[in-house]
C-alpha cells in the first residue's frame, strides 16, 4: 500500500488531534476506533470481508503498511472468522500511541517534548502539514452539508468519528447539534463502516464482555447458534441494516444501548 493515500486509522487520528493542546480528543475510546478503522481499511484493500457479524481473512498478502499488516497477521492466526465486537474489544490497547509514533515516522506529526508541573515528562503532537487535517475535515463537512452520499472511505470515517465520540469535538455546542446528528446518519452509507462503528459502540457498552462470558462454556469458545446472546444478534441485525441501499429512505441510526437494558438483554 503506497503513501499516495492516507489510511483510515491515520485520518481518524489526525481528525482527533487537537492543534491547541497537542493531544487527542476521546483518548480512551480512540483506541477502539483505531482498531475498527484498521478493519475497514483492510476491507477496502480486499484483505478481509464481513461474514455476518464476523470478520474473515480473504487475502492474507501484506499491504505494505506495518500497523495494518500486524493486524492482518493477527486475524490470519485466528483461523476462523472472528466477531468484530470481540476483535475491537480485545486486549490490544495502545493503538493510539502506536499510530502517533507511526505518523511521526511518516513525517505527518512532530513530537514536542515538555514537562507537566516542571517535573513529569510529557509529549505533545503537532501536525506537520495542517492542510492534510483541513482536507480530512472538509470531506466530512461537505458530506454533512450537502447530504450527497459520500464515498465509502468518508462514510466509514464519519461512522467511526461518531462511534468514538468525536462529534462533540468537531461540532461542539448547541450550534453543532444538527451536524452531529447528520454525522451519525452517515453510518448507513457504508456497510463495513456501519458494522465496525456499531461494534465500537457495543464494546463501550459492555457487549463484548457479556458475549464472551456466554460463549465460554461452549466447545472452542464459540457459542452454538441457539446460544447466541441477544446482544450478538442485535449487532448482526444492525450490520444487515447498514447494508441497505442508500436509495432506501433513511430510518435513522439506533441509539447506543443503555447499560441497564443491555445487561438485561445479555442475561436472557
Amino acid at each position: 500500500m503506497g503513501r499516495s493515500r492516507r489510511t483510515l486509522p491515520e485520518e481518524l487520528l489526525l481528525l482527533a488531534l487537537d492543534p491547541a493542546t497537542g493531544t487527542t480528543a476521546q483518548p480512551q475510546s480512540l483506541d477502539l476506533g483505531l482498531a475498527g478503522a484498521q478493519l475497514v481499511e483492510l476491507a477496502l484493500a480486499g484483505r478481509i470481508a464481513p461474514d455476518g457479524d464476523r470478520i474473515a481473512v480473504v487475502m492474507p498478502r501484506p499491504t505494505g503498511d506495518p500497523p495494518l499488516d500486524s493486524a492482518l497477521e493477527l486475524l490470519r492466526r485466528r483461523g476462523a472468522p472472528v466477531r468484530a465486537v470481540h476483535w475491537i474489544g480485545g486486549p490490544r490497547l495502545g493503538l493510539r500511541q502506536t499510530y502517533l509514533a507511526h505518523l511521526e515516522r511518516c513525517g505527518m506529526v512532530a513530537a514536542i517534548p515538555g514537562q507537566m508541573c516542571g517535573v513529569l515528562p510529557t509529549t505533545r503532537y503537532q501536525a506537520t502539514d495542517t492542510a492534510i487535517s483541513r482536507e480530512i475535515r472538509a470531506r466530512l463537512d461537505a458530506a454533512i452539508r450537502t447530504g450527497v452520499p459520500p464515498d465509502p472511505r468518508t462514510a466509514a470515517l464519519a461512522a467511526l468519528a461518531h462511534a468514538v465520540g468525536l462529534g462533540k469535538h468537531l461540532y461542539p455546542g448547541n450550534e453543532g447539534r444538527s451536524s452531529r446528528s447528520r454525522l451519525r446518519d452517515l453510518i448507513r452509507h457504508d456497510p463495513m463502516g456501519g458494522l465496525v462503528a456499531h461494534a465500537v459502540m457495543d464494546v463501550q457498552n459492555g457487549v463484548a464482555g457479556q458475549s464472551r462470558r456466554t460463549s465460554g462454556g461452549s466447545a472452542g469458545g464459540r457459542p452454538p447458534a441457539a446460544g447466541r446472546t441477544a446482544a450478538a444478534r442485535a449487532t448482526a441485525a444492525r450490520a444487515a441494516a447498514a447494508g441497505r441501499s442508500a436509495a432506501e429512505p433513511a430510518r435513522g441510526v439506533p441509539m447506543q444501548p443503555r447499560r441497564g437494558s443491555m445487561a438485561r438483554a445479555g442475561s436472557r
